[in-house]
């Protein structure tokens, strides 16, 4: 956004119910799988996998795929994805599994959530480019590499 000018009303309110719904999502996640002191935050990790893999999914359909619209992307991806998943919880987590004498948890924690993230991200990447675009979008009506 340009410096000075302010987002339009309805685009913040499209982030502010996004992130409304993507919080609700993260504690409901969070209630149905509880974390025990000392072992694998299961609740954070499958809602920071599944978040990166939506945002992979969502942002490419919006930018390759379907007409251009103001609202999805707030809402989705800023508002939903921006709540639901998190990196404060899972450094939290992280620090406390290490500071209780879990390190190779922790390691692992690490690990896995970094390299499940970039695995998600690119398998949403790969799903929406398998949708055929909608006619209509500047310069994407069909996948790359597909014709003329």
């Amino acid at each position: 956004m340009a410096r000075g000018s302010r987002a339009p009303v309805k685009v913040l309110a499209a982030v502010a119910a996004g992130g409304a719904l993507g919080a609700l999502a993260r504690y409901l996640m969070s209630v149905g799988l509880p974390t025990e002191p000392g072992r694998f935050p299961w609740a954070t990790f499958l809602t920071n996998l599944s978040g990166t893999l939506l945002l992979g999914f969502v942002l490419t359909l919006v930018v390759e795929r379907f007409p251009p619209t103001r609202y999805v992307r707030p809402f989705l991806a800023t508002g939903f994805c921006g709540a639901y998943t998190t990196f404060s919880t899972f450094a939290v987590e992280s620090d406390l599994l290490v500071r209780d004498g879990h390190t190779s948890l922790a390691v692992a924690y690490l690990a896995a959530s970094t390299a499940g993230g970039l695995i998600a991200v690119m398998a949403g990447i790969l799903a929406g480019r398998l949708l055929p675009a909608v006619e209509g979008r500047a310069g994407h009506s069909r996948p790359p590499g597909t014709g003329p």
